[in-house]
């Protein structure tokens, strides 16, 4: 039986709620973890190199649970249904998915934000690893240029910190992130979860954050890509519920929330052990 965990985008609060649900099914005996691939969007690309990275969990939720006056992270201003209405404007008139992806990725080229390298800093100290992990973990972008979706592995030569920064690059609130030469802003600007990257798994689990378009207003999102999946596989979409989004707030870029959002996904992720643990693998003994 093979499986794939999705981890989709959702800012900081998203990795917070994430990681709280991963390590609350992992000591209930479900280890989604141990998945034959990973593809991670955004702050799921985060959450997969962290995931994948052998550290253990445990660790990685006690630093979401830490005083928010003790975070690295840089609280960011921004709103999704601003964003998405702004977005909406932007891509008026335009031909196809492509095309829009394109002109959102011109905006970020042209957005004052943090510098790069700043903004590197940043995602370097999320990371516990600076190397691709053995098993298959798929990591997203969006050329700025072109609009297309780029997908890279461990066999894709790429800097695995460029290639989160990448994921990560939220239009208009962080840099683009230079790769290779060219410029790429988030995954989301696809999908928020690229869950159709998983087809031909016999299990698929996807953990969504944002259940909605991601930065694209355009994007059919889960909606258009769960059909796809359950066609093949089992699949299973855990979202957070009307406590965790109280404690995500309306700031996903928030890192003073990180500590209620990690508390809420470890509650979810106590509730939901028993259904997932009737279609994923148990551990190997």
């Amino acid at each position: 039986m093979s499986t794939a965990l999705v981890l989709g985008g959702g800012g900081v609060t998203g990795i917070a709620w994430e990681l709280g649900v991963l390590q609350a099914l992992q000591e209930a005996g479900v280890d989604l973890t141990a998945a034959d691939l990973v593809v991670g969007t955004s702050a799921g690309s985060v959450v997969a190199v962290q995931a994948t990275s052998g550290v253990g969990l445990h660790p990685l939720v006690a630093e979401q649970l830490r005083p928010p006056s003790t975070s690295r992270e840089v609280k960011a201003d921004f709103d999704p249904q601003a964003a998405a209405a702004a977005f909406t404007r932007l891509i008026e008139g335009a031909r196809d998915e492509q095309e829009i992806r394109a002109r959102i990725g011109a905006m970020a080229l042209t957005a004052h934000t943090v510098p790069e390298a700043e903004r590197m800093q940043t995602i370097q100290a999320r990371l516990p690893v600076d190397a691709w992990p053995g098993r298959r973990l798929l990591i997203t972008a969006v050329d700025a240029q072109t609009g297309d979706l780029v997908v890279w592995d461990r066999t894709s030569g790429i800097v695995l910190a460029s290639a989160v920064a990448a994921s990560c690059a939220v239009p208009g609130v962080w840099p683009p992130a230079t790769v290779a030469g060219r410029r790429y802003i988030d995954g989301s600007v696809r999908s928020a979860t690229n869950a159709d990257l998983a087809m031909g798994h016999d299990v698929v689990v996807v953990l969504a954050p944002d259940t909605g378009p991601g930065l694209n207003p355009a994007s059919k999102g889960l909606a258009g890509e769960v059909p796809l999946l359950r066609a093949h596989s089992q699949v299973r979409v855990i979202t957070p519920d009307d406590a965790a989004l109280e404690a995500i707030g309306p700031n996903p870029l928030d890192p003073g929330r990180r500590p209620a959002s990690a508390r809420a996904g470890q509650r979810q992720g106590r509730a939901l052990a028993g259904t997932l643990r009737e279609v994923w693998p148990a551990p190997a003994a």
